[in-house]
């Protein structure tokens, strides 16, 4: 375990914080719980942190109940459905962790590489990202995740082949940068990168889900696209203002062809046709450029009056239930 990770006084340091989200995983919650005490043993000092994020099936009953029969789990139970990353935020303000761990809850992240993704960080690395051999998603997904690779190199300055895992370990260090935040909408991958660029990978597996499906959906995935574009970087505004010019630009040019072809030959007519497409190209122009003003003006509009991130309903660990 790296022991050059900086220290926060105001808690007892342990060496390994997990958090993990949990959402229609009450079928694989406990088996969760035991390949990460086999995987993990006596190595480091352990707390997994279960971040129940208001899943409709017994997802908490089950998380609270591992809570109080392992002294070294806790549970923690959302008023209401944030989504992954603002849950895995709520767990990252609780961990008490020197290095923190993240991973899904339905045994596709192997709970025995993780010992490989701490060990990176003797290193002199802060991250330490998981990433996938032979991924077990679906065709849409692996193509949504690679659009939004290129699209995160372009928008976050992420280093080119590094991919944004949800499986990786930090330090505690970057921790305390990335609970800081105290904005509506969280994409904790951008908090990373903006937190430290000594970011390293390790190759780890990826497996079939143990059961259900995924809780991601198209709509929730476009949603968290959004978030990172438009919460970390100013990128599509300039896109809109530059295509709103090179459009207004060709215009321009359109219509000085259109005089010169009447100068030279008063004869042709100027119709409607040409009329209609500039008003067509250049209405659609603007239409992009204020919905992203939109975008940037919601995002700011949140800011100020979300009154929560989240909120917690019940703590539970093996000493007693609390409410915070």
């Amino acid at each position: 375990m790296a022991t050059h990770i900086a220290t926060d006084d105001s808690v007892e340091l342990i060496d390994l914080s997990i958090v993990v989200p949990a959402y229609r995983s009450e079928k694989t919650l406990a088996a969760l719980v035991d390949a990460i005490d086999a995987a993990i043993g006596g190595r480091y000092s352990l707390e997994l942190i279960l971040v129940n994020d208001r899943s409709p099936d017994g997802s908490w009953q089950v998380a609270s109940t591992l809570a109080r029969t392992h002294s070294w789990v806790r549970a923690l139970n959302l008023r209401k459905n944030v989504g992954q990353h603002m849950a895995i935020f709520a767990g990252l303000r609780e961990c008490r962790g020197r290095v923190i761990v993240t991973m899904d809850d339905d045994l596709q992240h192997a709970p025995s590489d993780i010992p490989a993704l701490v060990d990176a960080l003797d290193d002199g690395h802060d991250v330490c990202y998981g990433t996938f051999v032979g991924r077990k998603h679906a065709a849409w997904k692996i193509l949504g995740s690679r659009f939004n690779d290129r699209v995160a190199t372009w928008l976050l300055e992420k280093p080119k082949g590094l991919y944004l895992s949800p499986f990786k370990a930090m330090k505690r260090g970057v921790r305390d940068e990335v609970v800081m935040f105290r904005g509506p909408a969280i994409y904790l991958d951008g908090l990373i990168l903006a937190a430290t660029s000594r970011i390293t990978t390790r190759v780890v597996g990826h497996h079939a889900r143990e059961d259900g499906t995924s809780g991601y959906s198209l709509k929730k995935s476009i949603s968290l696209w959004l978030k990172m574009a438009t919460s970390f970087s100013v990128a599509p505004l300039r896109m809109a203002s530059l295509t709103g010019m090179a459009i207004s630009g060709a215009g321009f040019i359109f219509a000085a062809v259109i005089v010169i072809h009447k100068l030279l030959d008063p004869g042709v007519a100027v119709g409607w046709s040409s009329l209609i497409v500039a008003i067509l190209i250049m209405g659609g122009v603007q239409l992009l450029a204020l919905g992203a003003i939109g975008e940037y003006v919601g995002r700011i509009l949140l800011n100020f009056t979300t009154p929560t991130q989240y909120s917690i309903a019940e703590r539970v660990d093996s000493t007693a239930d609390t409410l915070p």
